[in-house]
């Protein structure tokens, strides 16, 4: 059968989306590979590094403290978000949208400026540091409980959208069989959000097992993997070995990442076409219980939001109180000064607009594409692999590969387009599974219509497909802004002198004693992705009234036929 223009062309779209993830993401994956088995002069020792690795006591130990500090966290903040997002689908509390913002707000900041905050609340020159008791909050405490703040949305929206999903007629059955709330909790509430919490217990596993920011600010002598990664490379020049601890750090990662993935393929619909949507009854007492939870977990998030946006104006902490602006003069500090938060603002545009690109194209052919089917399952296994890689792995990677002499792609190294590629890549399954979910939602048929009517598939795209998938087009581009923009250990081994970032600047700043300063460059973060989350949502108002008119006029033409 003779192939079309458009079967040629969508071959070169899949193609090149295929050569961008092995280049941004295969070859660079076997460099660090191959090299954990050679030596310092590149030659092949097969296993002989990681013998060695298990034969030191030290980083073995920091194998148990990542899971010890993995486990956990986990377990700490997957109860803490489920009692959160039940009130939120299950009360009828008032305030629900502004307790659901506030619990948004640790995504909008670098994971190490949880850190910060405890060190200036429980430090040694802390303000509360009697509340512990004679505890340190250097060690296994600080760590457990900044990851609990950073990770506690992330494991939030997986369980909301696990809750939402509830059919009200299990419940009047139990009521109606006299059920007690208990036991209705155990047997209908769990189950059926069972594939939600699991989720949300890898994400959140995941997430703290290979983060870097955190243990380096806070950690003191307490050593995880991912810190030992830094050590290695950084502080010890020992490349060789920092691969080895790399490849250490990315099984429990990858060995989650599939268990949850076996497990979400087992899932099974909870609603059908007969379900009947569940709406929370009023209980003045279960209420009012929820509202103050929310309130104390609402007072968590600000008392470290607003620790940091005290301490970001404190002219030296704790002898002179005094609020002033020398912490934000950044140019007369180690770290970057302000070409660095410019550089991020830079970095966090470009990945947002090509990893948008990018992620909507390749999600497109993998979805919509006909033909080349063992083409497409490659290309979405590619996609779906970046999540369980750390980002300290990936930029590790990227140094061997593209830093190698004999790479004709070496000319990228330290320049602005390495970091949004590292980022792109870091942050791609995410993306790419939200750019599914939009497009199973269109139906088939669209492409159908107009391949019948002979019309290039692009048109297709660029006059259906596009305006209806707008939305989650939009997120996609403010998730990969706001990462960009507080991404630490992506970036941290492969950023030069002239592209130096912001988040990349808190870390040194702190490492150099300047933790004020540290403190008001995560802020200047902060307020940089609130701004652009406030604009994006004023903003697409406006275009999405434009390009989904059809929405509301679907939605008014059905009002009134009932």
């Amino acid at each position: 059968m003779k192939k079309s223009r458009d079967d040629y062309l969508t071959i070169l779209l899949i193609s090149v989306t295929a050569i961008y993830m092995l280049i941004a993401l295969a070859f660079p994956m076997y460099a660090i590979l191959s090299k954990g088995l050679q030596n310092k002069d590149g030659e092949f020792i097969g296993f002989e590094n990681y013998i060695n690795y298990f034969e030191s006591p030290a980083l073995v130990y920091s194998i148990y403290n990542s899971l010890f500090v993995a486990i956990t966290t986990t377990f700490i903040t997957v109860t803490l978000a489920f009692v959160f997002a039940y009130a939120l689908t299950r009360s009828c509390m008032i305030g629900k949208t502004v307790f659901r913002s506030i619990a948004m707000i640790p995504i909008l900041l670098p994971s190490l400026l949880a850190g910060i905050a405890l060190v200036y609340l429980f430090g040694n020159q802390g303000i509360i540091k009697e509340l512990l008791f004679g505890y340190k909050i250097y060690g296994p405490i600080g760590i457990i409980i900044a990851e609990v703040f950073y990770t506690f949305p992330h494991a939030l929206l997986i369980i909301i959208i696990a809750l939402s999903i509830a059919d009200a007629r299990l419940y009047e059955a139990a009521t109606v069989l006299r059920s007690k709330p208990i036991r209705t909790f155990f047997t209908i509430t769990i189950p059926s959000a069972k594939y939600g919490l699991i989720s949300a217990i890898f994400v959140v596993f995941t997430l703290v097992i290979t983060d870097f920011g955190i243990p380096k600010v806070i950690g003191g002598q307490f050593s995880v993997l991912a810190v030992d990664v830094y050590k290695q490379v950084v502080g010890q020049q020992n490349f060789e070995m920092g691969a080895v601890v790399s490849v250490v750090l990315i099984i429990p990662a990858v060995i989650a990442f599939i268990v949850d993935r076996i497990v979400q393929r087992k899932q099974v619909a909870i609603l059908t076409s007969r379900s009947v949507v569940y709406e929370p009854k009023k209980n003045r007492n279960f209420d009012l219980a929820m509202f103050v939870y929310c309130c104390l977990i609402s007072f968590f998030i600000f008392t470290i939001l607003g620790m940091c946006f005290f301490a970001s104006f404190v002219t030296f902490w704790p002898y002179n109180m005094s609020l002033s602006l020398d912490n934000y003069q950044f140019d007369l500090m180690d770290g970057g000064g302000w070409a660095s938060y410019y550089n991020s603002i830079r970095m966090a545009c470009y990945t947002a607009v090509f990893g948008t690109i990018i992620v909507f194209s390749g999600a497109y052919f993998v979805e919509k594409s006909r033909g080349l089917k063992k083409g497409r399952s490659i290309l979405h296994f590619l996609s779906m692999i970046p999540m369980a890689i750390p980002g300290m792995v990936l930029g590790l990677a990227y140094i061997f590969f593209f830093n190698h002499p004999n790479n004709p792609l070496n000319f990228l190294y330290g320049t602005m387009a390495i970091l949004v590629i590292c980022t792109i890549t870091h942050f791609y399954t995410v993306s790419h599974l939200t750019a599914l979910t939009a497009l199973k939602q269109i139906d088939n048929e669209f492409e159908h219509v107009g391949s019948s009517l002979k019309q290039p598939f692009y048109k297709t795209f660029f006059r259906v497909t596009l305006p209806i998938s707008l939305p989650a087009i939009f997120e996609i581009a403010i998730y990969f802004f706001v990462n960009a923009m507080t991404t630490v250990s992506a970036v941290v081994f492969i950023y030069s002198f002239n592209t130096h970032l912001a988040s990349v600047a808190v870390l040194n700043m702190d490492d150099q004693g300047d933790i004020a300063a540290a403190a008001a460059m995560g802020m200047m973060i902060f307020y940089t992705n609130l701004s652009v989350r406030v604009a994006y949502v004023l903003l697409t108002k406006k275009i999405l009234v434009k390009f989904q008119s059809w929405r509301h006029v679907g939605s008014e033409k059905i009002q009134a036929a009932t």
